[in-house]
């Protein structure tokens, strides 16, 4: 399916590797010029050129922490204009709420609420101006269903939920839009950290963990990174200009709810 955006400029936010990655490979397999992002200069260089060697796009490295400004600006000097903004940051680790420091809170913030709409700040008005924007954050399930342990991420990711809410509307009659996605367990390092954690605070083996883990999925599988990256390059198509403002759960089911 031709998605419409092909020539399009995209920043896709911690996009190394896992989901931010799969993004960006869907977002260049759509015809767009990439900006992909990572702290490890390395691993950074080496996904452009294999997302560009792959799909004959334009892939552009900016490597460094998203959460700071000068990354910020070296990523949207790269893209010119920006016409897709994919919000990614890694998440506060596992941790016993009682053990969270004032300076993790803030920190966790940062990463999660702040960041994303500091990006959104920067970049929507040319949206706007030009006729046409697609920005998509990804939080977590945990919004939605929250996982004890992951309390800082949840609280965050939801903060940043409620704010674009409120921004969203204003931007719908000149084609620009905000979504969020909401991943389940995917098969990326995130899920390794976490089975690891569940591990060593239970005791039991890496197989039994996963079975567990497995177990609790009505689709007995954890998700494929491109199924979630293919998602993300549908609500930055020219055909999602009317969903706005949704929280799309992609979690094999896992969420009893209706709503």
């Amino acid at each position: 399916m031709d998605l419409g955006i092909s020539g399009r400029t995209a920043i896709v936010c911690a996009s190394s590797r896992g989901l931010g990655r799969a993004c960006a490979e869907a977002l260049a397999e759509a015809g767009c010029k990439v900006i992909v992002n990572g702290l490890d200069a390395e691993r950074l260089k080496e996904t452009a050129k294999e997302i560009a060697d792959t799909y004959g796009a334009e892939v552009i490295p900016v490597a460094g922490d998203v959460s700071l400004a000068e990354t910020q600006d070296a990523m949207i000097a790269a893209a010119g204009t920006v016409d897709i903004l994919v919000n990614n940051n890694a998440g506060p680790p596992f941790s016993d709420f009682r053990d969270i420091s004032r300076e993790a809170m803030l920190k966790g913030c940062v990463q999660n609420m702040v960041t994303p709409i500091e990006l959104i700040q920067k970049v929507i008005d040319g949206m706007a101006e030009r006729g046409f924007g697609r920005i998509v954050n990804i939080t977590s399930g945990s919004v939605k269903q929250p996982i004890p342990g992951l309390d800082l991420s949840s609280g965050a990711r939801a903060g940043l939920t409620a704010f674009v809410a409120g921004v969203t509307p204003k931007y719908l009659d000149r084609n620009v839009t905000i979504n969020n996605l909401l991943p389940g367990m995917f098969a990326t390092d995130r899920l390794d950290s976490l089975i690891s954690a569940a591990m060593k605070s239970t005791g039991k083996p890496k197989d039994e963990v996963e079975a567990e883990r497995r177990g609790a999925i009505p689709a007995k599988r954890f998700g494929k990174p491109e199924e979630f990256g293919k998602t993300c390059a549908f609500l930055c198509s020219a055909y999602a200009g009317y969903i706005a403002n949704q929280n799309v759960l992609i979690d094999g089911g896992r969420y009893p709810g209706c709503w």
